[in-house]
């Protein structure tokens, strides 16, 4: 009962929908869906009687879920379904929902007091009200349930029953049942810690910026004249009132950071920030407490820095820990569960319990949860999450498949060689978090400066306090506190995160997107790209390269019968036939096409037009005895030399056609390994496919370094040996086989079109999916790199000619509050000159 979205114009009001539901209605004489209200097929005939009606749906799936609502007495949610509400069919239900029963699985979404267990689950489907009424009545007729409640915002339902009257798969059953597909719901997975440590920094950050703006207000007065009559207490103590809450909750990350650094005997860049901050505050707080009438407050300036410096830690930690995630995902790639085999009886067994030597089931269309070796069956497996190879690998009794794959046609009976903790995807998944904690951070110039410019800080306020102090206190301290406010960090501590916030904006206007700002100091001194093969430097899927047709056969009316044949078939290398025929606009959708079959890792085989063709290797050929032609099979032989797929074509028992399938080059791959080449940037093809594919990319690209046959958990080591080497390493990929070579990397650049895992595991992703953006990128953090040296050296030709100036009390805090700004200003403005670089590209 998912909403249907928008649609024509011509579909008619569910209104008659909503009439022909209450049970005096006749059969309704629209030719709309009874149960969703969408038009019925004309082809489709599903009927049934129900309160002595005749009702009309437009598929098995309507028919059904109405059926049960109605032997549920649940009839009245049709009549609570909003006027004018169109539905859809209802979603596929999930499948194997008895992995939902088992403990191991269930401790991760639900809480328990003994065998009455409460979670949340995602229901999809839900769209109204209605919805809303019908789950939760439906549900009370189940045993054990105790209660249910949906949250239709949500689209959840809050569930508590007792798993000793019902499992926790009968409840999806009947959620299924009456038109609901629901799921565990995991609270933690959906919104993560590090998104509810960013959220608590953004309260902090609304709660600096109202401080701010209402201390705007009375600085204007105190600054207009209001200092110097009657109502300068007054608005002291109203700064007072609005600096103390913002320091003690605001400024709390700066003083654990700081008490942080000491406890570890580090001066870190919290603890300048921490002692300007407390020393303007308790300067301030003196001058109110007491009412001084020489010093100034400076509240405005304590608001002021936290909420700008909050800014960039917020910014700073959106994108912190992303190979966090990226982790997650390659462990969702684990099937919770697993079908084993046990005195010839199916048993679903939970992933954790099944051993090496268990005979393991894999249906098609299911991911395969184990490491082992195939003892029964035929079928093609999608490996292309592990190796990023586009092309399904054929399986059958004696070879290996991994955990994490996906079988495609055929069912397979697997015996377990390994456990999960020793299975590929394992081994990557512990690569990434190797290579995670042992790549050391680039520290940014600043950061190196920093402790010493908090000890010369320190050590000049002290100075100028004891040096003063013996003509007149207030002096000392005023000139003490313009050292430690006119000193205040912010230019510096701004000098690396400005030009970087500057350069993530622009890259990210012109599709490139850098994750981790320190990056961009490493890409510039970059002298070694590292590239994946497919997907990266090529298209990542087959396409036809080369048609070789026998003597007297017509090449368009082959390949339309071929096309024909294929357009029934799911596998790339009849997406591949298909695609080359609507390229060239052939018409082979009208051939009549009978008697289909598929056999996985050989051909296919239909009757065209009365003619039996069939498609695949030439062994499926001369199974079907059929003489190969000679020439045609020499062809073949050559194409695959050049590292191409083949794919024989015979019609009426005659061989009459060899098409030779090859992933295409991307139409910029060429232009960037010339320019990278002619910069004398070293480059190597990385690929775990065979050496004679890669070799010839590499030709095509005028030639590199090629290392093939590389497999996953050893594409992270290459990458180390270029580092041991000297080697700045860049590494260019897409599959989730790259992941841990993108993190090794002292540079990971992703393609946007790759998996999940990859982009995450990246420093950069390239979203527009253009390799010419690797060289603007580059570029980019060149020029980035270029203006924060400027900026840090603007920052210390403003401390070098106001701090002397403070120290000799030249300088008022109010003026060291005026300056500080103006320096961290000069900073940003200098920063913001990167944004005209791509205007020159």
């Amino acid at each position: 009962m998912a909403p249907a979205g928008r649609l024509p114009p011509s579909i008619p009001s569910a209104s008659a929908r909503i009439v022909a539901g209450r049970p005096s209605d006749p059969c309704p004489l629209n030719d709309n869906c009874f149960h969703c209200g969408l038009p019925i097929a004309s082809a489709a005939d599903y009927r049934a009687r129900l309160d002595g009606a005749e009702r009309r749906f437009c598929c098995f799936g309507c028919q059904s879920v109405c059926s049960a609502i109605f032997e549920g007495g649940l009839q009245g949610y049709y009549q609570r379904t909003p006027e004018g509400a169109l539905l859809g069919p209802p979603p596929e239900p999930p499948k194997d929902v008895e992995i939902f029963d088992f403990d191991e699985v269930q401790q991760e979404f639900t809480t328990c007091s003994g065998d009455i267990r409460d979670i949340h689950l995602l229901v999809e489907g839900i769209h109204c009200a209605a919805c809303v009424w019908l789950i939760e009545r439906g549900l009370q007729r189940v045993p054990g349930v105790q209660s249910a409640n949906v949250n239709l915002a949500a689209r959840r339902l809050h569930l508590r029953w007792d798993n000793r009257r019902s499992k926790l798969s009968d409840v999806i059953r009947a959620l299924a049942k009456i038109g609901y597909s629901a799921v565990p719901y995991d609270p933690e997975s959906a919104e993560g810690v590090i998104k509810k440590a960013n959220r608590a920094m953004l309260y902090r950050l609304f709660f600096a910026g109202f401080a701010m703006m209402n201390m705007l207000w009375i600085s204007i007065a105190l600054y207009s004249g209001a200092n110097r009559d009657e109502f300068r207490d007054f608005f002291h103590w109203i700064g007072l009132a609005l600096a103390t809450p913002t320091l003690l909750y605001a400024g709390y990350p700066f003083y654990r950071g700081a008490f942080g650094g000491l406890r570890a005997a580090r001066l870190t860049m919290d603890l300048p920030i921490a002692i300007g901050l407390s020393v303007t505050y308790a300067y301030s707080f003196y001058i109110t407490v007491t009412a001084n009438r020489i010093g100034e407050v400076y509240f405005d300036t304590v608001t002021n820095l936290i909420f700008v410096i909050l800014i960039g830690r917020y910014l700073e930690g959106m994108f912190r820990h992303q190979a966090v995630s990226a982790t997650k995902r390659l462990m969702e790639l684990q099937p919770r569960a697993a079908i084993v085999m046990r005195e010839g009886q199916e048993q679903m067994t939970p992933i954790r319990g099944v051993k090496p030597g268990d005979h393991v089931l894999i249906k098609p269309g299911y991911k395969v949860p184990v490491d082992g070796i195939v003892i029964e069956g035929h079928s093609a497996v999608n490996e292309s999450m592990l190796s990023g190879e586009s092309v399904p690998v054929s399986k059958s009794t004696g070879t290996q498949v991994s955990a994490g794959t996906v079988n495609t046609n055929g069912a397979l009976l697997v015996e377990v060689r390994t456990t999960m903790q020793n299975t590929t995807l394992a081994k990557i998944i512990r690569l990434v978090e190797e290579a995670q904690s042992s790549k050391a951070p680039i520290q940014r110039l600043a950061d190196t400066i920093v402790p010493w410019f908090v000890l010369v800080t320190l050590v000049c306020a002290t100075l100028t306090f004891f040096i003063w102090n013996a003509r007149d206190f207030e002096v000392a301290l005023m000139a003490a506190t313009s050292v430690l406010i006119i000193t205040c960090p912010c230019a510096l501590g701004m000098a690396t995160p400005m030009s970087i916030a500057v350069a993530s904006g622009l890259g990210a206007k012109h599709g490139i997107l850098v994750k981790n700002g320190l990056v961009l100091e490493t890409l510039s001194r970059v002298n070694h790209f590292v590239f994946d093969k497919t997907g990266t430097l090529t298209e990542g899927r087959m396409s036809i390269a080369h048609m070789h047709i026998a003597p007297g056969a017509v090449a368009q009316d082959v390949l339309r019968s071929a096309a024909a044949v294929e357009r029934y078939s799911e596998h790339s290398v009849a997406k591949a036939i298909v695609a080359e025929a609507e390229t060239q606009q052939l018409n082979y959708r009208d051939a009549a096409v009978q008697g289909f079959q598929a056999t996985a890792g050989l051909g296919v085989e239909a009757v065209v037009a009365g003619q039996t063709v069939l498609l695949g290797s030439a062994e499926w050929l001369t199974r079907h005895g059929i003489a190969l032609n000679a020439e045609l099979q020499a062809q073949a032989h050559e194409l695959e030399a050049q590292a191409m797929s083949c794919v024989h074509i015979a019609m009426g028992g005659t061989h009459l056609a060899v098409f030779a399938l090859a992933d295409k080059l991307r139409g910029d791959a060429l232009k960037l390994v010339t320019e990278l080449r002619a910069a004398g940037i070293a480059m190597t093809l990385l690929s775990g496919d065979r050496r004679p594919v890669a070799e010839a990319i590499a030709r095509q690209l005028g030639g590199m370094e090629v290392i093939a046959e590389v497999l996953p958990q050893d594409k992270d080591q290459v990458i180390r040996q270029l580092q041991q080497r000297g080697a700045v390493v860049a590494m260019v990929g897409d599959g989730i086989n790259d992941a841990p070579a993108l993190i090794r990397a002292d540079v990971g650049i992703a393609l946007g079109s790759g998996t999940d895992v990859s982009v995450e595991s990246a420093d950069i992703v390239l979203m527009h999916n253009e390799l010419d953006k690797v060289r603007l990128a580059t570029s980019l953090s060149r020029r980035t790199l270029r203006t924060i040296k400027q900026n840090i050296g603007l920052s210390f030709v403003y401390n070098i000619i106001m701090v002397p100036l403070a120290m000799m009390a030249m300088v008022t805090p109010l003026v060291a509050a005026i300056t500080m700004p103006i320096s961290s200003l000069v900073v940003i403005g200098n920063a913001a000159r990167i944004r005209t670089l791509f205007k020159k590209q």
